[in-house]
């Protein structure tokens, strides 16, 4: 197969050019800005092309809403138990009845998306330390090349739990000439890479980022930060592969001791600022700005300001700073009934009014039109978009004091958050023993992050995904009937068709 595709390759080069010298542009290599006097090619030819690539990176996670947020959130909560698909299409209700196939479009969406971020962050970190412009310090570009890296890893995180295997891309690939052909070749049809070996390379990462990436900046969560590395760590150690639950602990005091701490209010993460705060959102009430940026919870989160807001809000719901706009369809990630019975087991919740809101529309796919559930915490154009806060990474504290035996340590933990929901602290029978402290805890990370893209993979990292979803299904009498039952071949999702069919080097994952 391998020569097949060399020589389809070679043919494909022969037809273009006699010497083959050109520059190849794809997903693993981009075109150089010049040459220097010895004919070497130069990435970045000076300070001014690096902070310009940097800026990119920094922007990754604020201009890929589809991948980043949007498709994360139909993974992490259509296909659990806390969500509906919302609007059901051969995209969507595969997640929420467990059909998903290797054709799906958002998932090669995602992974071509996510393939394409890593090689932009090669691409700094390959290149930066040949860059010729003596105003670009070494400081500079430890730094750079330290935060690409945590990008890096961030990115391999997530494909690692959505796929297991995948491809291991640290380098750039050169340009296809007959000479170079077969040294260049795995580089445009990269082989997978075990899972374990990933995951150690997230853990590189991360060490060498959190030595030369910036503090953490009260002022300022969207940057690649040592605490955002730290937070990583600790998600990492909590997974099967690298587990280890005194690191995990560890990272998690440390980014206490970088500030991070519980806002006073949850409000203050969703909530929005009204042209008449007294008074509800309407269409003459509107939102005007988010409520708060930057908050001591926040580790890393998408800004949008007036002028340059979010797309994705009104695919959920009711965008509160433009009433009626695009609220004519079906939206995505609708409450279930189960998630919505969770928050009401135990009046008085805080969240549930942050997490769900009813509004009457025109559809009554899942509940009447009347009265209609929508996900809530990305309420406007003007919201940040989170991607990592601290009371996550203070509950996997709480899981790694379960896994340790601390059940009364995890149950101090997981009173944090439930007190500033306006709950009681947890009874003291709820701590008894591991399978008690466990239902309290996953209970607790459901509702504290819901609808916030963790639940699938809470239930994955603790091997409740069949236990959970199987049973769903028949005391969810909203849900559409289940298409194939979850088994242990359900924890990973198939890699894209099309991604397979053009590199011959890959494997489906089993089940699929």
């Amino acid at each position: 197969m391998k020569t097949k595709y060399i020589l389809s390759i070679l043919s494909a080069c022969f037809l273009i050019s006699c010497s083959l010298d050109y520059n190849p542009v794809g997903l693993y290599s981009d075109v150089t800005e010049g040459v220097n006097d010895d004919s070497v090619k130069i990435v970045f030819k000076d300070k001014a092309a690096v902070l310009s690539h940097r800026q990119t990176l920094l922007n990754l996670f604020k201009n890929g809403q589809e991948h980043w947020y949007l498709d994360m959130l139909l993974l992490g909560e259509s296909h659990s138990d806390n969500a509906y698909a919302g609007a059901p299409n051969a995209e969507t209700t595969p997640f929420e009845v467990n059909s998903i196939e290797g054709s799906n479009t958002n998932l090669r969406r995602d992974w071509n998306s996510h393939m394409g971020n890593i090689a932009q962050a090669n691409r700094l970190i390959v290149n930066i330390d040949k860059v010729p412009d003596p105003a670009l310090t070494e400081a500079e570009k430890l730094q750079y090349k330290a935060e690409a890296k945590i990008l890096r890893a961030m990115i391999y995180f997530d494909m690692v739990r959505i796929w297991g295997n995948v491809p291991l891309i640290t380098t750039m690939a050169g340009d296809i000439t007959s000479e170079t052909i077969t040294e260049v070749y795995s580089a445009y049809f990269p082989p997978q890479t075990d899972a374990l070996t990933i995951y150690k390379q997230i853990e590189e990462d991360l060490l060498e980022g959190l030595q030369h990436a910036p503090d953490n900046n009260p002022a300022d969560k969207t940057q690649y930060s040592k605490s955002v590395a730290r937070a990583l760590l600790a998600k990492v150690y909590a997974e099967k592969p690298l587990r280890d639950y005194d690191k995990v602990i560890q990272y998690a005091d440390q980014l206490a001791a970088d500030g991070y701490e519980l806002t006073d209010e949850y409000r203050e993460l969703f909530d929005v600022v009204l042209t008449d705060p007294a008074s509800p959102p309407s269409q003459e009430n509107k939102a005007i700005d988010a409520w708060a940026r930057n908050t001591r919870e926040t580790i890393f989160e998408a800004q949008f300001f007036p002028g340059n807001t979010n797309w994705v809000t009104w695919m959920f719901g009711r965008p509160l700073d433009n009433w009626t706009f695009y609220f004519t369809w079906l939206k995505w990630i609708t409450p279930s009934r189960d998630l919505i019975r969770a928050f009401n087991s135990e009046p008085g919740d805080k969240r549930y009014a942050q997490t769900v809101v009813y509004y009457p529309c025109d559809w009554s796919v899942y509940y009447p039109a009347a009265h209609y559930p929508f996900m809530y915490k990305c309420r406007s154009a003007y919201n940040s978009i989170i991607k990592m806060r601290y009371a996550d990474i203070l509950l996997l504290k709480a899981e790694a004091l379960i896994g340790k035996g601390d059940y009364s340590g995890a149950a101090q933990i997981i009173n944090q958050t439930r007190r500033r929901a306006g709950l009681s602290n947890l009874s003291t029978a709820a701590s008894a023993n591991r399978e008690t402290i466990l239902t309290a805890y996953m209970k607790e990370r459901r509702l504290e992050l819901a609808m916030e893209g963790q639940r699938w993979f809470d239930l994955v990292r603790l091997d409740k995904v069949e236990e959970v979803m199987n049973a769903v299904y028949t005391k969810d009498e909203g849900r559409p009937a289940q298409v194939y039952p979850f088994t242990g071949l359900s924890y990973l999702l198939p890699i894209p068709q099309d991604v397979i069919d053009q590199n011959p080097n890959l494997e489906q994952n089993p089940g699929y």
